[in-house]
């Protein structure tokens, strides 16, 4: 039988906002046991969010006696007690720290799991029923295992993991501290990587921008590499990091992965890097430090994306991009080029039409359209 979610405990304003580093205006002492949005407080001991400016009208209405604003709105009169946040979206992530509803998962090895008898698992660590461990690997202290995930041999998950249902580390994958794997994502897949006896069609169209080979054989490069994962890497539902083909591939420290990503085998990914939903990297790209790849951006094979660069959605990258650095737009240019060119497009019909307009007025300055065709008939005899 599933035990219910434990009930948070109470907590003090003064406690949230220390937490926060945050101020308190009102009694520092009342005691909170949710932070809910505005229009669902149900009594005394739930805590208002209301950092956004058009969640302030709701708080006159609200059961809640004490709420979370940003500094240097007004607040509605009726709450007095209140924790003044600087910069609201940020108190947000430290307030779901404090309010944090952890996965449920009972301590131990469920026996419906199965763990290769040579695999090492920390005593504190949590395997759920249908969890496979293979052969040798080392599964961290406090780590998590959540059903239907799957560690392949040799595999080496951190202390703290977290790895949601369905998630698929391959074999020989490495895995930091407090790492967290969304559902179904796939870490240590063999790369797409491919060759063919002679020069094929990709080959020729790269080097002559012509088809002249043809693809009569493909034969796979196997992958013998591996995936290494830093401390503080979140990869998102569905995502899918391919291993290298001889080194590993390999994610920073703190980097952070949307869901339905692709990596490609010998990616090298610095740290606390932003990869947004529906990006593809190809492989043997190197992405540096803080870069963020907004969503479905497209990274060609071989290319260095500078640290802290930012490319805007959509974009496609094909050429290396210098450290901070704003690119945009396909192919992906510095972004003051790429609004020239945004303008240039704009002005096109107002050009065709100018165009037009000079021909009309050139041609009646010629005699016209009879004139024209008279002098032709005269020069043909």
């Amino acid at each position: 039988m599933t035990k219910p979610h434990p009930t948070q405990a109470p907590r003090t304003l003064a406690e949230i906002a220390e937490a926060l580093g945050a101020t308190v205006e009102g009694d520092g002492s009342i005691l909170v046991r949710r932070a809910v949005h505005p229009s669902e407080a149900e009594g005394p001991e739930d805590l208002a969010l209301a950092m956004d400016k058009d969640l302030l009208a709701l708080l006159p209405g609200s059961k809640a006696v004490a709420a979370v604003v940003a500094e240097g709105v007004e607040v509605p009169d009726g709450i007095e007690n209140r924790i003044v946040v600087k910069r609201p979206r940020y108190a947000m992530a430290g307030m779901l720290d404090i309010f944090e509803k952890p996965v449920h998962a009972e301590p131990g090895v469920s026996p419906q799991a199965y763990v290769a008898p040579d695999a090492v698992v920390a005593p504190d660590a949590s395997i759920a029923p249908f969890a496979y461990i293979g052969p040798r690997a080392r599964i961290g202290a406090g780590a998590i295992i959540l059903p239907h995930v799957t560690v392949g041999a040799d595999a080496v998950i951190g202390d703290g993991c977290l790895l949601h249902p369905g998630a698929r580390i391959g074999e020989r994958v490495e895995m930091g501290a407090r790492c967290i794997i969304h559902p179904n994502a796939a870490v240590g897949n063999d790369g797409f990587s491919f060759v063919t006896p002679e020069p094929g069609s990709v080959e020729s169209a790269k080097t002559t921008g012509r088809v002249v080979g043809t693809n009569v054989l493909i034969r796979r490069v196997n992958s013998i590499g591996t995936v290494i994962l830093g401390d503080d890497v979140e990869i998102g539902a569905g995502a899918t990091i391919d291993r290298g083909t001889v080194t590993a591939t390999r994610i920073g420290n703190g980097t952070k992965i949307d869901n339905l990503v692709q990596i490609g085998h010998n990616v090298q990914v610095g740290t606390n890097c932003m990869l947004c939903g529906h990006v593809g990297v190809a492989g043997s790209t190197v992405i540096g430090d803080r870069v963020v790849l907004a969503g479905k951006v497209g990274v060609a094979d071989h290319v260095k994306i500078g640290s802290d660069a930012v490319v805007a959605a959509n974009s496609g990258v094909g050429m290396d991009i210098p450290p901070k650095s704003v690119w945009m737009g396909y192919p992906a240019v510095p972004r003051a080029r790429a609004f020239e060119q945004y303008k240039g497009l704009a002005r096109l019909k107002r050009l065709f039409a100018d165009v037009s307009d000079l021909k009309k007025r050139l041609t009646a300055i010629d005699g016209g359209p009879v004139q024209v065709e008279a002098e032709k008939a005269e020069q043909q005899d």
